[in-house]
């Protein structure tokens, strides 16, 4: 599911003409340049919501996943393809070297380059990704840099973990299908050092005992046995990596006292088809949306009014008849 193509003037435009909201909101001054943060741990959906923001309002999502951020690996570290890019501009996503050492350091140097281009076109810039050490070092940051120059609204991507292990099981099947042993193979090597580059990937390590012992094992009864345990060993790490990716994110809003926007996406991931498709659009996709929209014209929350969540709200008006 997408959200139809909608201009951000459109959805702004609903906002004010409701009758609990003021149109001189629209008019307080920008001071600061504004930028967009979805967070959530891995599986959650941050992909998809940050590409339906981009196609709402005129956007550019810059990668803040410290794996995906290497080349190579797409089906392992599960980067989004190109078509589901669907025309929008990625950043850092599959740029560096496989075998270098991306920091967070390099991540808030680049990326706060690549905000500073994207807002001079005047586009909205999307981080988005599952490595919060790099958006925490971006954002507060020792010399103030992006405070001090930009406003922030972080979108917070939340599944129920029960149900967010059950689906993460099933992607790491689907990657299995999809070839991502052949995908794994290059980058075994019996002296390699799994504590930089992307062969910190999950999947990589796991798979080592495997590579080590594929081409000698003769019984397939003992290589599928292998080849069980290194999938098996993929998915129990890939809880692990979802429970410490909320665990910081608990951190931020908690101790650090950001102020987020968490959507709860466990009942689209109970259903499926259609009912998951009108799921996605009711609970994540249209209060992002109504969020980003008071975010970038100043609206405060309590003027959007009680008719936006008691009808099909002011982002479907908007979208009925918006041009492109």
């Amino acid at each position: 599911m997408s959200i139809s193509m909608v201009t951000s003037r459109n959805v702004a435009q609903t906002l004010i003409d409701s009758p609990s909201s003021s149109r001189k909101l629209i008019n307080l001054p920008r001071q600061k340049e504004k930028v967009v943060v979805v967070m959530g741990a891995t599986g959650t959906g941050k992909s998809r919501l940050s590409i339906d923001l981009a196609t709402l309002f005129p956007a550019q999502i810059i990668n803040s996943d410290k794996i995906q951020v290497y080349e190579g690996l797409d089906t392992a570290t599960n980067k989004i393809t190109k078509e589901d890019r669907r025309g929008v501009p990625h950043h850092l996503l599959g740029t560096e070297n496989p075998n270098s050492e991306f920091t967070a350091s390099h991540f808030r140097e680049a990326a706060l380059l690549t905000i500073e281009s994207i807002t001079s076109c005047g586009q909205l810039p999307i981080i988005v990704g599952g490595s919060n050490s790099y958006i925490e070092a971006l954002i507060d940051d020792d010399d103030y840099k992006f405070r001090s120059r930009y406003d922030f609204c972080c979108l917070w991507a939340d599944v129920s973990l029960p149900v967010l292990d059950q689906y993460v099981a099933k992607r790491v099947d689907q990657m299995l299908e999809s070839g991502m042993v052949d995908e794994l193979r290059p980058f075994f090597n019996p002296r390699g050092d799994y504590s930089r580059g992307i062969r910190k990937a999950i999947g990589v390590p796991e798979f080592d005992q495997y590579f080590r012992n594929e081409s000698w094992i003769r019984d397939e009864g003992i290589k599928q046995r292998l080849l069980e345990e290194a999938v098996n060993e993929v998915k129990k790490n890939t809880y692990k990596l979802a429970r410490k990716q909320l665990g910081k994110i608990q951190r931020l809003r908690d101790v650090k006292r950001w102020e987020m926007q968490r959507l709860d996406a466990t009942t689209v991931f109970r259903k499926q088809g259609e009912e998951a498709e009108e799921a996605w659009k009711k609970v994540v996709a249209e209060p992002s949306a109504m969020n980003v929209a008071r975010f970038l014209y100043n609206i405060p929350s309590p003027n959007v009014g009680p008719r936006l969540r008691q009808s099909s709200s002011a982002l479907e008006s908007a979208m009925a008849t918006a041009t492109c």
